[in-house]
C-alpha cells in the first residue's frame, strides 16, 4: 500500500515540472501532425524545424533573462533588427569580412542590451517604460540606415552555418543545445548565476543579502542583448539575406517559448530542458498549421492564446496550492 501511494506521490512529482509538460504536449502534437499529414515527419521537414526552433530558443534566451531578474524587454526585436542591419551593411556596402561584420553584430546587440539596463537602474524606472522607449529609438536606426531595403550580398560562408548540419541535425540546434547548457551550467553552480536568480526571486531579500542587484539587472540585460544579437546573426546565416524587418514578430516568440519553458514572469526560475522543447512546441503549432491548411492568417492569435494559456496555467496551479494549504490547515485544526 505504502510502495503505491509512493509511485502516485512521485509521478505527481515529475508531471509538477513544467519541463516535463511540455515534452508531453510536443509528443502529442507531434503524433497528431504525424497522422494527419504525411510529410510532417520528413527527414527535410524536421530538419527546417529544428534550425528554426534554434533561433526560437535564442529569442526566448534573450528575453528570459531579463525576465528571470522581474523585468522584460520590449525592445528584443528591435536589437535583433539592429544587429541584422549593422552585420548586412558591414558586410554589404563596407565589403567587411563575415567575421567583422558578426563582432560588429555582437557589439550592437551588448551596447543596445547595456543602455537598457543602464537606464532602468540608473534612472530607476520600469523595464516595460525603458524597452518600449528603446523600441522605437532602435526601429528608427534601423529604418534609417537601411531606409527600408535589404543587404541580399551575403557571403556565401555565412549561410554554411544555419542551413548545414551534423549528423542530421542542424549546426544551429547543436549551438542552441550548448548556450542552453552553457546557462543551466551557470544558474545552478556558479555564484554570479545564483545572484541573478536572486535579485528575480526578491529583490530586497538580494539586497540585504549583499547582492548588488543593480549590477545583476544590468548584466541580464547585457546577456539579452547579447543573445538577441546571436538570434539575428543566425537568421541571415539561416535565411542568406539582412532583412530590416527582422525581429518584428519576436516579442510574441520569445514570451510564450520563455514562458512555457518553465521562465516564470514572476523572475527567479530558469529551466534549460524546458526551453529547449517549448522551441519545438511553438515551431511545431506553427509548421503544423500550414501543413493541415488552416488559415494561416490566424496565426498570432493560435501563438496569442497559447501564450494566454501557458500564463494561466501558472495562476490556476498557484490557485490549487493554495486551496489544498487551505484545505491542509483546516484538518489540521
Amino acid at each position: 500500500m505504502g510502495d503505491k501511494k509512493t509511485a502516485g506521490f512521485n509521478i505527481k512529482k515529475i508531471f509538477a515540472r513544467s519541463e516535463i509538460t511540455v515534452i508531453v504536449a510536443v509528443l502529442i502534437l507531434g503524433v497528431i501532425f504525424t497522422i494527419f499529414s504525411d510529410s510532417f515527419l520528413t527527414s527535410y521537414n524536421l530538419f527546417n524545424m529544428g534550425r528554426t526552433a534554434a533561433i526560437y530558443i535564442f529569442i526566448a534566451i534573450a528575453q528570459g533573462l531579463v525576465v528571470i531578474v522581474g523585468g522584460m524587454n520590449l525592445s528584443l526585436g528591435y536589437i535583433g533588427g539592429m544587429v541584422v542591419v549593422a552585420a548586412g551593411y558591414s558586410m554589404e556596402i563596407l565589403g567587411l569580412p563575415s567575421a567583422a561584420a558578426v563582432l560588429i553584430g555582437l557589439i550592437v546587440g551588448i551596447l543596445a542590451g547595456a543602455v537598457n539596463g543602464l537606464v532602468i537602474t540608473g534612472l530607476k524606472l520600469n523595464s516595460f517604460v525603458v524597452t518600449l522607449a528603446t523600441s522605437f529609438i532602435f526601429q528608427g536606426l534601423i529604418n534609417g540606415v537601411s531606409q527600408g531595403f535589404p543587404y541580399n550580398e551575403i557571403p556565401e560562408g555565412f549561410t554554411f552555418l544555419g542551413r548545414e548540419g551534423f549528423l542530421g541535425i542542424p549546426y544551429l540546434l547543436w549551438l542552441a543545445g550548448l548556450a542552453l547548457a552553457i546557462l543551466g551550467y551557470v544558474f545552478r553552480y556558479t555564484v554570479t548565476g545564483r545572484r541573478v536568480l536572486a535579485t528575480g526571486g526578491n529583490v530586497e531579500a538580494a539586497k540585504m543579502s549583499g547582492v548588488n542587484t543593480n549590477k545583476m539587472i544590468i548584466l541580464a540585460n547585457i546577456g539579452s542583448g547579447f543573445f538577441a544579437a546571436i538570434a539575428g546573426l543566425l537568421w541571415i546565416s539561416r535565411t542568406g539575406s539582412a532583412q530590416p524587418s527582422t525581429g518584428v514578430d519576436w516579442m510574441v516568440i520569445s514570451f510564450a517559448v520563455a514562458v512555457i519553458g518553465g521562465i516564470s514572469l514572476k523572475g527567479g526560475v530558469f529551466n534549460a530542458v524546458g526551453v529547449f522543447f517549448a522551441g519545438f512546441l511553438i515551431v511545431m503549432v506553427k509548421n503544423g498549421l500550414v501543413m493541415l491548411n488552416a488559415n494561416i492568417y490566424f496565426e498570432q492569435t493560435y501563438l496569442g492564446l497559447i501564450l494566454l494559456l501557458a500564463v494561466s496555467l501558472d495562476s490556476i496551479k498557484e490557485i490549487i496550492n493554495g486551496r489544498k494549504l487551505k484545505q491542509q490547515l483546516k484538518s489540521g485544526k
